[in-house]
Parts: structure tokens; sequence; C-alpha cells
């Protein structure tokens, strides 16, 4: 199983956290995602390889910003 952890900007509360624990959960090939609203990241557990911009996009949809 594959993961990736992203650091994320903008999350404030745990509706941000919600949201992008919605929006990264809804692609196909994730098994589990964790956010956390202290640290700013999302961590991603894949069952098959879903491309990383896939994930960006997920969350940069909503309003979030992923940095490196």
């Amino acid at each position: 199983m594959k993961e990736v952890e992203l650091k994320v900007q903008g999350m404030t509360c745990q509706h941000c956290v919600r949201t992008v624990h919605n929006a990264v959960s809804s692609l196909e090939g994730v098994s589990k995602v964790e956010v956390s609203l202290e640290e700013g990241t999302v961590k991603v557990q894949m069952e098959k390889d879903v491309p990383l911009e896939d994930i960006k996009k997920a969350i940069e949809e909503w309003g979030y910003r992923v940095v490196d």
C-alpha cells in the first residue's frame, strides 16, 4: 500500500478537515485519509496508484493550498 503526506494551508476548523477528507476520500483508489488540522497535513493511503496531481486538485478545488 502506498502512502503520501501533503502539507495543506488554509484549514482553520473541523469543517475544513471534513471537507478535505471527503474530497480526497472520493478519489478512486484512495483507501484511507487522515487530516491533521494542528499539523496542517493530509496523509493518504492508496490501494492503487493515484496521481499526486489528482489529490492536489481535489484539495485545491475547495480553496485550500497544497504546499511543498
